[in-house]
């Protein structure tokens, strides 16, 4: 073979393996463009092209006859959006100061992000700011303005342990929901009914198609995807009586110079929950945003707790009120009789406790003693019961258990016995003192306001026990029921139906010649009550008062307590007489005064 030949040979190779390779080009990007082709067309529209994300507004809240309680207003909010490469340090310094948000939380933020969506940085910022940003936005490269629905608490203060509050998700909570669709920089409900709805309120997301320029900003809206608001809750609370009941607790607070409260309204009947007051409060709209750390301050060192929903958290021993449990056991037990008469001299013959100030009432009958709130008399009751059976009566009524109602953090209350003595205490050894004392609901005993409402409701419904509830019915954005809350019906007393009536007379007279007839003289409406005054170490002694009416077939149950209030009959009372009058529209003029 000639060197012309190998030549030849070696080129005709070299072109052979040219046309391969070209041919395998030709095929790849055949292969590429036809079947990846929609692919990687994506993947580039996804360098120019990104989701912003829009949140949905939270339902509203509704009082029971469609008055707005709870909505959403229009507000800015200050986001990063690291669409083509991270925030620069200096515009995070930027963004830093003129939020006044540490450089720290800020990054801190911007470590746990995942994905597309803004990164949330500041909620609800003055409109300054957002001018700022808009009119120098070479400056905030990568910063946008989010417009986003706001809570709006519209009454401030008024029912805030009820309604509760939103804020921003944090990480232990968003590592626990993160796979119920939860994401950083969301809102959710934190305390009260925006915590146990908020699943129920809180809509689905939509979001903005945006194409977006080399820097990251966005200069052309492709598409939307509308938000869908939430379902909205119909509540069972009556705003009239709500309003009255916070306004007579404010009054009453300043007239005896006490700080802390709490008062309940319910419809024995079915459980509604028609008003809840706890003082002190707090605003919710101090949270949508993000509180500020004086805020925060302001209320975590106040000594009276308003972030506590004393209503259904506070614990308190149940004083005089107890005596509707004591008594009924009593009767039901046959330990005493409705006529039987027992001395009191001011003190008992066993152990020398007294009534209040030494007060000697003679001979008296349980009728006459739950008038006048007897602790004699219901010593013996204690005596001849025995603390096991005054335990087991009180967990009849529902006593040292949560009541099931849709608020979070409830309290159980405290329903002693023997066991619980030996269990908890070094001394475990019970004495009759402590069940002189149990009988009249001091020592060990403890109830919430809640709990002081369900045991008088018990009595005012003969017998029967609903759930307490807050929500009548969840709606959704086109008015559709999705659900409604019927009446649940937990107990009834195991007692003859004539040990409640006795019960029910003696608190009929409760209002009509014992402790709270002063209070309620000329009152136009039957009603029954109970006094009560708890003892407490701290400072003076707490004041109850609790009631229900119309005297037959009730439909109101009020329940209010007011620590270091001093005798329940001059603190709690007027509270009480308040609610009543609103309750019962007692309060408003008659509209055709004069006219025949």
């Amino acid at each position: 073979m000639n060197e012309n030949e190998d030549f030849s040979g070696r080129l005709q190779f070299l072109s052979l393996m040219i046309v391969l390779i070209i041919a395998v080009l030709i095929g790849r990007a055949g292969y590429l463009q036809v079947y990846d082709g929609e692919l990687y067309a994506r993947l580039a529209e996804g360098n120019r092209i990104r989701i912003i994300p829009a949140e949905a507004a939270r339902g509203t809240f509704y009082d029971r006859n469609g008055e707005l309680l709870v909505t959403n207003r229009p507000g800015f909010a200050v986001s990063l959006l690291p669409l083509t490469e991270p925030i620069s340090p200096e515009v995070i310094a930027r963004v830093s100061k003129l939020i006044n948000v540490p450089v720290e939380e800020i990054q801190k933020k911007i470590d746990a992000h995942i994905g597309f969506d803004p990164i949330r940085i500041k909620t609800d910022v003055l409109p300054d700011i957002v001018t700022i940003i808009e009119e120098q936005k070479d400056d905030y490269p990568g910063v946008v303005i989010e417009v986003l629905p706001i809570r709006d608490y519209i009454y401030g203060e008024y029912a805030a342990h009820v309604f509760g509050y939103v804020s921003e998700i944090n990480e232990e909570e968003l590592e626990r929901r993160k796979d119920e669709g939860y994401k950083s920089g969301y809102i959710i409900g934190k305390f009260g009914l925006e915590r146990v709805y908020d699943k129920e309120v809180r809509g689905i997301n939509g979001g903005d198609q945006v194409e977006v320029d080399v820097s990251g900003r966005p200069v052309q809206l492709l598409g939307r995807q509308s938000p869908v608001p939430g379902n909205d809750l119909v509540l069972t609370i009556d705003k009239h009586i709500q309003e009255a009941a916070e306004q007579a607790v404010d009054a009453q607070l300043a007239i005896v110079h006490a700080n802390a409260a709490a008062a309940v309204v319910m419809n024995p009947q079915t459980g509604e929950v028609l008003a809840m007051v706890s003082r002190p409060a707090f605003n919710p709209n101090l949270f949508a945003g993000g509180i500020s750390t004086q805020n925060w301050n302001v209320l975590n060192n106040n000594p009276y707790h308003p972030m506590d929903n004393k209503a259904i958290t506070g614990e308190y021993p149940p004083g005089s009120t107890f005596k509707i449990v004591t008594g009924t056991a009593a009767l039901a037990e046959h330990k005493v009789t409705p006529q039987e008469k027992i001395f009191d001299a001011g003190h008992h013959w066993i152990i020398p406790k007294t009534n209040a100030g030494g007060e000697a009432l003679g001979w008296i009958n349980f009728q006459e003693a739950m008038a006048h709130s007897d602790n004699v008399y219901f010593y013996e009751m204690g005596n001849r019961l025995g603390v096991d059976t005054i335990e087991r009566y009180a967990r009849m009524f529902g006593l040292g258990a949560r009541t099931g109602i849709d608020l979070p953090y409830e309290a159980e209350g405290l329903a002693p016995n023997r066991k619980y003595k030996a269990d908890n205490y070094e001394d475990g050894e019970w004495y009759l003192s402590e069940t002189f004392d149990a009988a009249i609901g001091q020592g060990f005993n403890l109830v919430t306001p809640l709990q002081a409402a369900m045991v008088m409701g018990e009595i005012a419904a003969n017998g029967k026990r609903f759930q307490p509830h807050l929500v009548q019915r969840i709606v959704d954005v086109n008015g559709n029921t999705v659900r409604e809350f019927q009446p649940k019906l937990l107990s009834e007393l195991e007692v003859n139906p004539s040990v409640i009536r006795n019960v029910q007379e003696g608190l009929h007279d409760v209002t009509k010649i014992g402790t709270a007839a002063g209070v309620f003289a000329g009152f136009p409406i039957d009603i029954a009550g109970k006094t009560g005054t708890a003892e407490n170490s701290q400072g003076r002694d707490h004041g109850w008062f609790v009631a229900y009416g119309p005297y037959v077939n009730a439909n109101i149950v009020v329940a209010v307590i007011v620590e270091q209030g001093g005798f329940g009959s001059m603190s709690a009372v007027p509270i009480g007489r308040r609610i009543m009058e609103a309750a019962f529209g007692l309060d408003r003029a008659p509209q055709n005064a004069g006219k025949k």
